[in-house]
């Protein structure tokens, strides 16, 4: 083989493929994978290997068209993987939880690059399909290889107020066929139903802390969900990449202090500029007149946002500050009341489930936001608060013996976080699973931020009219 006689083209070619190759392994960092250099030394250059067997003809005659369709299909679904992995995805948005700022049906151009494409946990998947594949049900991925998580250096970072994709943290564990509530919650509200029902089951134990009953609830409901896979299917574990995309507004940063008081949110101390289409529910109640559609639609409030209040022309429906000031003074309205749920003492209906947080979906912490490096100090009292990060997101063992937490086996009264942490809400507040539901999402989690609406489809209306025109190529704002 003469170099010289090898066109410049070629060498290019190769110079490209190698130079992005030898980046690729540098950031996995597993330098085994420099034995691929090689390889695509004689695909470009030397071709001392027929690559290409699968195509080439004894008679050297053209390659069948199937064959020749084979080859196009499987450099396109290459290409469709590594642009979703490192430049760009679709996500289309399922449910109104940001409804106003983003609609149900709208397909969002979602950019890796803005904070920094990341290392995918599980390489070897098939492309378009996050984590299972339709009609059979089966994954789309597989468990080998993995790698450990790494980011590429992005545009930007997560910044407070902007729209953000990111995987589900809550989505490591998934019973197939029941995903709504999450696993958690599922084996939460099933073990606490069976504990109550058959006290005995405790065996008269008393509990030192309240992580320690948790543990205990959590077990019994685990036992349920195993023992019954015809209710809810079998058990699942995704890594990271391969749990469910949400998208959601990033509230509050590492290191921030969180709060809601009376549906307002305050980051340390101070109250915030709240979105334009913050939405909350209203208590509408009318002098005996029913709403019709052309009332709805006017609005904008999809059929699934709109619920029947209780009794007589009761309805509660998701309005922004504009759509109340549009309505407040309809002769036929005469009830237009804000719902606003007040702590019940218990706090076991939000994030972190626990009787020592008094707080509620509208009356909510304060709650420091994890920063990477910083110190809490650990209690029974907010163990619950940490337990997810500590062993979930952090790799670490925990366990509550007798007062003392310990470790990974060591006793300890403080841990420092590993990774930074983010809280995430939706804008249509009293309709949406967020942060205030499941807790912190792990700087690891975030997938993306999103850029624009290229289609926009209304479920609630048939083809042709379901195309919302006016919303394509609409850049998404953060305000």
């Amino acid at each position: 083989m003469n170099l010289k006689d090898i066109s410049t083209g070629r060498k290019l070619r190769f110079a490209l493929v190698a130079l992005a190759f030898i980046l690729c392994v540098i950031w996995i960092g597993n330098y085994w994978l420099f034995l691929g250099l090689p390889i695509i030394f004689d695909i470009y250059i030397s071709k001392k290997v027929p690559w290409d067997f699968w195509k080439r003809k004894k008679d050297g005659s053209k390659p069948a068209a199937w064959v020749e369709w084979v080859d196009a299909i499987v450099f396109a679904l290459v290409a469709v993987y590594i642009i979703n992995l490192f430049l760009f995805q679709n996500y289309k948005i399922p449910t109104s939880s940001l409804e106003k700022s983003m609609l149900v049906g709208d397909h969002l151009f979602v950019s890796k690059v803005s904070y920094g494409p990341r290392m995918p946990n599980t390489p070897i998947a098939f492309p378009l399909v996050q984590n299972t594949f339709p009609i059979t049900n089966s994954k789309s991925y597989t468990d080998w290889p993995t790698w450990d998580y790494k980011r590429l250096k992005g545009f930007g970072k997560v910044e407070r107020d902007q729209i953000v994709v990111f995987n589900f943290p809550t989505g490591d564990t998934v019973a197939f066929l029941v995903q709504n509530p999450d696993y958690f919650i599922t084996i939460r509200q099933l073990g606490t139903y069976q504990k109550a029902q058959n006290p005995s089951l405790a065996g008269g134990r008393s509990f030192s802390s309240e992580y320690e009953e948790r543990m205990f609830i959590n077990e019994l409901g685990r036992r349920i969900v195993n023992n019954n896979p015809g209710d809810y299917g079998d058990v699942r574990y995704r890594p990271v990449d391969r749990r469910d995309n949400y998208v959601k507004r990033c509230v509050a940063l590492p290191g921030d202090v969180f709060e809601i008081r009376h549906n307002q949110i305050f980051i340390n101390g101070e109250p915030v500029t709240n979105p334009e289409n913050l939405q909350h529910n209203y208590h509408l109640i009318t002098d005996g007149t029913l709403l019709n559609q052309r009332f709805f639609e006017r609005l904008g409030i999809s059929n699934d946002d709109r619920r029947d209040g209780g009794n007589g022309p009761h309805y509660l429906l998701p309005l922004t500050q504009k759509m109340y000031e549009s309505i407040k003074d309809y002769d036929f309205i005469k009830v237009l009341e804000k719902d606003e749920e007040n702590p019940n003492g218990s706090g076991m209906q939000v994030f972190p489930y626990s009787k020592h947080f008094n707080w509620s979906r509208d009356n909510y912490g304060p709650l420091l936001i994890p920063k990477k490096g910083e110190t809490v100090d650990l209690s029974p009292e907010n163990i619950l608060l940490y337990e997810r990060i500590i062993t979930a997101y952090e790799g670490n063992t925990l366990d509550f013996k007798e007062g003392q937490i310990f470790i990974n086996g060591q006793p300890t009264n403080s841990y420092t976080f590993k990774m930074d942490y983010y809280f995430m809400l939706g804008d249509n507040r009293h309709k949406s699973a967020d942060s205030r539901y499941w807790g912190f999402v792990p700087e690891d989690h975030i997938v993306g931020r999103p850029l624009l609406v290229w289609l926009s489809l209304d479920k609630d209306k048939g083809f042709p009219a379901n195309i919302r025109w006016n919303r394509f190529f609409k850049w998404v704002k953060n305000e």
